[in-house]
């Protein structure tokens, strides 16, 4: 059994570094840091994405344009195979990341 401690508190030492908390039936689970946006992408396999602290403006594009949904500290989304998306941290913002081991 491993125990992490603090993640509220965990900050990297560049944006949209990580903490790997461990690995399920394939996916890993691991919470980020960052105060940088990341990059436009889709994702090669499903993600859950939970915010942990901070406020995070996730922009996604679907068939009726580009949206911006606003996660608070508890928020989630999920985004599915396909799904073109980006998060933008207002201020600092940690993330608990679910994803296919080895995603895109």
């Amino acid at each position: 059994m491993r125990f992490h401690e603090a993640l509220h508190t965990f900050t990297a030492e560049r944006p949209w570094g990580a903490t790997d908390l461990g690995e399920v039936d394939g996916a890993t689970v691991r919470v980020h840091w960052t105060d940088k946006p990341y990059i436009w992408h889709v994702n090669d396999g499903a993600e859950a994405f939970v915010v942990l602290a901070g406020v995070v403006d996730m922009h996604y594009r679907d068939a009726s344009g580009e949206h911006v949904r606003r996660l608070n500290a508890g928020d989630a989304c999920f985004a599915d195979v396909g799904d073109e998306h980006v998060a933008h941290p207002v201020g600092e913002a940690r993330i608990l990341v679910v994803e296919r081991k080895g995603s895109v």
